[in-house]
């Protein structure tokens, strides 16, 4: 929140500030909207910004956006104050709408402007906690632990009221690396930090925040007394955002308790506040929610109808993966029905098998041995092993000879669990790793690996190209070439180098 001088003009931006401290954020937001189209100069520009900051936290995330940016637009280009704390504000609204690049983005203006020797303290403070959030958007976990720490260090010095979010952030962290124990007790100290400052909505936030560790972890019923505490703040508040995802945890319980109709009640509350929020990609994951639900209970063209609208969200974003986990999901929707339905197994086919090979190819591209490890167990593995199944049922003897040509080149599969149940659906969906930055030099040739020691490698940890491309014999036909072509086509996104090897 842009501070208040003692000047003529600012008694309303005071009087603002006084009603967002006490959760009035309606009433907020008309004051700062008032100032905005009364003041002029400095107040105006304030009164701007504030304004973004009480739509964005209000979860209009789309709103708070375009105010930020006609904030920008109209303050001088020298504002040590008031620029990068606009530029740190839409940076975090940004992150709410799933936009990391122009995040990222904005952010670095911000810390440019905060480079300077008298750069205020506490706004250098409030960007180190953006680009901890940024870095756990992007998985990028012993980033965000240095980051957090790096921001606690700040907090002590310049916001000690702010040393909750810090906090909050390494518990995230932590808990994502599987160190859980240590995880809650950061979020406990975030919480009593909180509670020593007075922040409710930091409150609220650290209590939904453990619970969706405890619903992580399957701990539903320690999970239900601090998100229904949390809960009730939200909608009290208006915060649609966090409703949104108090109300989506909610119906992974009940979904989880087998209680189908409560279930979708929630989903359908979560996907209301979302929307009004302008959160896209959070709506499509709990579309994907709504669909499985659906299915479950045997109404499948509700959910067919749920996976299309969260695939062509997905797809408008350029959101690859999330589309080929998707189509992975569908595939495995399908798989109950196909003895009575064997028209089906085509389209299964056409789902699984480009899914799984887009999702195979993820774990070259990954910074660590840990997180390859991670990718194959949750999500290659099992998709591998579902277009196996549906090769086997269909009798396809060359998508069967290529899937095996490409297993045996390398691809870690259990080929004693081909008879497993359809894949089910986590609760922290369609979030893959992000890619570290393709390198500035070529590839050593002794990392350029054939596709068996590719795998080795990956799973090692050792940063290689994607393997190359199995000629079969006789006849030399690329081994999934259609498939392969196919996959990259569908989710914008190379799988294979443009080496042939023999197999």
């Amino acid at each position: 929140m842009t501070d208040t001088t003692s000047e003529p003009g600012w008694d309303l931006m005071r009087a603002g500030a006084d009603a967002m401290a006490r959760g009035e954020l309606g009433e907020a937001l008309r004051i700062f909207e008032d100032a905005a189209r009364t003041a002029t100069g400095d107040v105006r520009v304030a009164a701007l910004v504030n304004a973004a900051v009480v739509t964005d936290h209000s979860g209009d995330h789309a709103g708070a956006v375009a105010r930020f940016r006609e904030a920008l637009a109209q303050m001088p280009s020298h504002a040590p104050r008031v620029r990068p704390g606009a530029l740190i504000g839409l940076s975090q609204a940004l992150q709410h709408l799933g936009d990391l690049d122009a995040a990222q983005e904005v952010l670095e203006q911000a810390r440019t402007v905060l480079a300077a020797d008298d750069a205020p303290g506490d706004l250098r403070f409030a960007c180190g906690v953006s680009a901890t959030a940024i870095a756990l958007h992007r998985r990028q976990w012993a980033r965000a632990i240095e980051l957090a720490h790096e921001s606690l260090d700040a907090a002590t010095l310049f916001a000690p009221e702010q040393a909750g979010h810090p906090l909050m952030n390494l518990a995230a962290a932590h808990f994502e690396t599987g160190r859980w124990d240590l995880a809650e007790d950061f979020a406990g100290q975030a919480l009593d930090a909180f509670e020593a400052a007075g922040d409710l909505d930091g409150i609220a936030e650290t209590r939904q925040n453990l619970a969706l560790m405890h619903t992580r972890s399957g701990r539903f019923d320690e999970a239900e007394p601090p998100l229904i505490a949390s809960q009730d703040h939200f909608e009290a508040a208006g915060l649609a955002y966090r409703a949104g995802i108090g109300w989506k945890v909610m119906g992974f319980i009940a979904e989880h308790r087998q209680d189908a109709r409560t279930a979708t009640t929630r989903y359908r509350q979560a996907l209301e506040r979302f929307e009004q929020s302008g959160a896209e990609i959070d709506a499509a994951d709990v579309r994907v929610r709504l669909a499985t639900v659906a299915c479950t209970v045997g109404d499948h063209s509700t959910g067919e109808a749920e996976l299309a609208a969260a695939r062509r969200t997905y797809a408008a974003r350029g959101l690859g993966l999330h589309c080929a986990q998707l189509d992975f999901w569908h595939a495995g929707l399908l798989e109950p029905l196909l003895h009575n339905t064997p028209a089906l197994l085509p389209r299964a086919i056409d789902l699984a098998v480009p899914a799984a090979l887009a999702l195979d190819a993820v774990r070259y591209e990954l910074p660590d041995g840990a997180q390859r490890e991670n990718w194959n167990r949750r999500m290659a593995d099992p998709a591998l092993r579902l277009a196996f199944r549906y090769a086997h049922l269909a009798a396809d003897a060359r998508l069967l000879a290529d899937l095996i040509e490409t297993i045996c080149a390398g691809t870690t599969l259990d080929l004693d669990r081909l008879t497993g149940t359809a894949p089910s659906l986590p609760f922290d969906t369609l979030d893959p790793p992000t890619p570290p930055e393709a390198p500035q030099t070529p590839v050593p040739a002794a990392l350029q690996l054939g596709t068996a020691l590719a795998a080795v490698a990956a799973s090692a940890g050792l940063p290689v190209t994607l393997p190359p491309r199995l000629a079969i014999t006789p006849g030399d036909h690329i081994a999934l070439g259609d498939w392969i072509t196919t996959a990259e086509q569908r989710y914008g996104r190379p799988l294979r180098d443009n080496r042939v090897i023999p197999a």
